[in-house]
């Protein structure tokens, strides 16, 4: 049987993918599966990061081998050009933190995407597009590539545009604690006393809410491929 992952760091990433697969929990980890008689598909998300990207692929493998690994989610556009809401099959993976690159594929396309350790906010995002020659940054994908090269299966990353580059965001960082999960009750009471976010953070879930469909959409082409 081939076992396909999918993984993700929250669950409104896989949300257009796994809407009727059945659903499971093991601590921090979420699993969505579905089966044939020839294929097992499984989506896991843990948090946001490398090393709750790393639980979720161990948490797969604890089914068993995985053939193909897909990395998916929201990732921060570094140049002017990449548009809110729309997904990219990319090139390759850069891990910000030691400069390794990794190819994606057969059918990637032209964008590379940076893994940075923390949300990265304007100026960083501007720094990343300067030093790597990369057009989009997340926090996860490195982590999932680095484990497909050492297991030598074939390695996908499709990322959808949650933030274009010039988003006038809060700093996230403060709100992930170090299990990489989000605290959202904390955000919303911090956002509720700053009308000024109001704007930005609805711009924001428009964008994150297409960007999950345009990912499903390139997944279903890339499959299809």
């Amino acid at each position: 049987m081939t076992r396909v992952a999918i993984i993700a760091a929250m669950p409104g990433e896989l949300a257009p993918i796994v809407r009727s697969w059945p659903h499971s929990t093991r601590g921090t980890i979420h699993f969505w599966a579905q089966r044939t008689e020839e294929e097992e598909w499984i989506a896991a998300c843990a948090g946001a990061g490398l090393d709750a990207a790393t639980r979720a692929f161990a948490g797969i493998e604890d089914g068993g081998p995985v053939d193909l690994v897909i990395s998916i989610g929201w990732a921060g556009a570094l140049t002017p050009d990449v548009a809110g809401g729309s997904a990219h099959n990319c090139a390759g993976v850069i891990d910000a933190r030691t400069g390794e690159r990794f190819h994606c594929d057969a059918g990637a396309g032209p964008l590379w995407l940076a893994t940075s350790p923390r949300v990265a906010d304007e100026p960083e995002k501007r720094r990343l597009a300067t030093a790597y020659k990369a057009s989009l940054v997340d926090m996860e994908a490195a982590a999932i590539a680095r484990l497909a090269a050492m297991r030598s299966i074939p390695f996908y990353a499709i990322k959808g545009v949650s933030d274009p580059l010039d988003a006038k965001l809060p700093d996230f960082n403060r709100f992930i604690d170090e299990n990489g999960q989000f605290q959202t009750p904390k955000f919303v009471l911090f956002a509720l006393l700053r009308p000024w976010l109001w704007p930005p953070l609805v711009k924001m879930g428009e964008n994150s809410r297409k960007a999950s469909q345009s990912i499903a959409d390139r997944l279903h082409e890339l499959l299809n491929e």
